[in-house]
């Protein structure tokens, strides 16, 4: 990104401009820590402050990165360690769940950018990390707030999973990030895919249940979707390809609904509760309204994987990247908490080179820092033919299906009109952001 942006290559050029238009990415961020975050119930209502923090250490800490300007890491690294020294608890209705998966992931990011600066207190990070946010996102995860399994939409289950992984790969602990790819894979709750994507049509795309309350969230979904895929990847598993390409196919659906295409949507009914107490049921009948202009910056990540990693075509998700793009990140998107729901700047960290020679899955526990996977030998579901190898940076040789150069959704425009021709974009070498894997005896 750096040499890219120097050299004034596009897109680099405009997502960094972006970047660094954006209040937060200013140096001199002053920090207002809190013992205590709260969101939805309690006094007071200041989870606010924790997510203008979050969002301010990863934007000035990948503009150091990019543009090499040490008082912005310093900025980075004044907040995080102004957090790690007071806060000790977040509290709140069944929203402190969300507080801490979206923002535990998000610190995780933000403080992997700095983990070698000579200010930051690793140490005293990791253990507030660990003491506040996983144990939330676990308990949730093992039992719902004391609700039907069904009961929650997948993004609550969805922050959970992006919070226990990153927090596992940030801290090293290979078991807690584990159990984050075995609920991803197998889990009981809507956020697992297979419960997420139900149903799978012949055309290629495979509906997301989420589509049949609103947009909104089924963007958000996509988005923690493609986060815990992506830091899954950074560390040699392929969730991106599990169970032939599941969420490709997903999220080509949510791209074109988005973009005001029509979509099947079959009616999905969940029970709502809790156990041992009220029940009940609701029908989602029919697929919402969505207004094309609505947008996230969650395409760039998603479409880059599958198209320049990979090299397959996919062109609603190439169409929904090249719309969205330069993609901003917290504070682009209006004040509310759902602007700040993903770190951004897609435009600027995950632009990248085609792949040459086709589809490849993630590089195993010994592959060179930096190079493209090389194309795996089996195909279908996780692991292949072979036992999946243990461990959190393991490969899972999860190849899609589908043929090189083949579309999953065989209508609208192709990849070179939808990415290149739309957004103006060139190829040039992308960078690898979300908890890269920093070495073979580490997360």
């Amino acid at each position: 990104m750096a040499a890219k942006v120097k050299a004034g290559a596009a897109p680099y050029t405009a997502g960094y401009a972006k970047l660094t238009a954006n209040r937060h990415a200013q140096s001199g961020w002053s920090a207002n820590p809190q013992a205590a975050v709260y969101r939805g119930s309690g006094f007071p209502q200041n989870y606010r402050a924790l997510y203008n923090d979050v969002h301010a250490a990863y934007q000035n800490a990948l503009r150091y990165h990019v543009g090499g300007d040490t008082a912005h890491a310093d900025t980075a690294v004044a907040i995080l360690n102004a957090w790690s020294g007071k806060l000790s608890r977040l509290e709140g209705s069944a929203d402190r769940f969300l507080a801490a998966g979206l923002y535990g992931y998000q610190f995780a990011n933000a403080a992997e950018l700095v983990r070698d600066h000579g200010d930051f207190d690793l140490d005293r990070f990791q253990k507030m990390l660990l003491d506040v946010f996983p144990p939330l996102s676990e308990s949730f995860l093992a039992d719902h707030n004391g609700a039907v399994v069904t009961n929650y939409w997948p993004n609550w289950d969805l922050c959970a999973l992006a919070c226990v992984m990153a927090t596992g790969i940030f801290c090293d602990d290979r078991a807690q990030a584990d159990q984050a790819v075995e609920y991803f894979e197998n889990g009981d709750g809507m956020g697992s895919v297979e419960h997420a994507i139900p149903v799978m049509h012949d055309d290629g795309l495979a509906e997301w249940v989420e589509a049949g309350r609103d947009q909104g969230h089924a963007l958000l979904g996509v988005g923690l979707m493609g986060t815990v895929c992506e830091m899954a990847w950074n560390q040699g598993i392929d969730l991106y390809g599990y169970a032939d390409s599941r969420f490709l196919k997903g999220a080509q659906y949510v791209a074109k609904w988005s973009l005001g295409g029509d979509v099947p949507y079959t009616p999905n009914t969940r029970e709502k509760g809790a156990v041992h107490g009220w029940s009940g049921q609701e029908t989602a009948a029919e697929v919402a309204s969505a207004d094309p202009a609505m947008t996230r910056p969650i395409w760039a990540m998603i479409a880059n994987h599958y198209t320049k990693r990979r090299g397959l075509s996919a062109s609603y998700l190439t169409r929904a990247a090249a719309k969205a793009a330069p993609e901003g990140g917290g504070g682009n998107y209006g004040p509310n908490s759902g602007g700040y729901d993903q770190l951004g700047f897609g435009t600027l960290a995950y632009t990248r080179d085609r792949v040459a020679g086709g589809a490849g899955a993630a590089g195993g526990a010994g592959a060179t820092p930096g190079a493209e996977p090389s194309a795996s030998a089996s195909g279908g579901g996780a692991g292949g033919s072979e036992p999946r190898p243990q461990g959190a940076a393991a490969t899972q040789s999860a190849a899609a299906s589908t043929a090189v150069g083949s579309d999953l959704a065989a209508t609208g425009s192709e990849e070179a009109v939808g990415w290149a021709a739309a957004a103006g974009v060139t190829a040039v070498a992308g960078g690898l952001l979300m908890l890269r894997r920093r070495g073979r005896g580490t997360q």
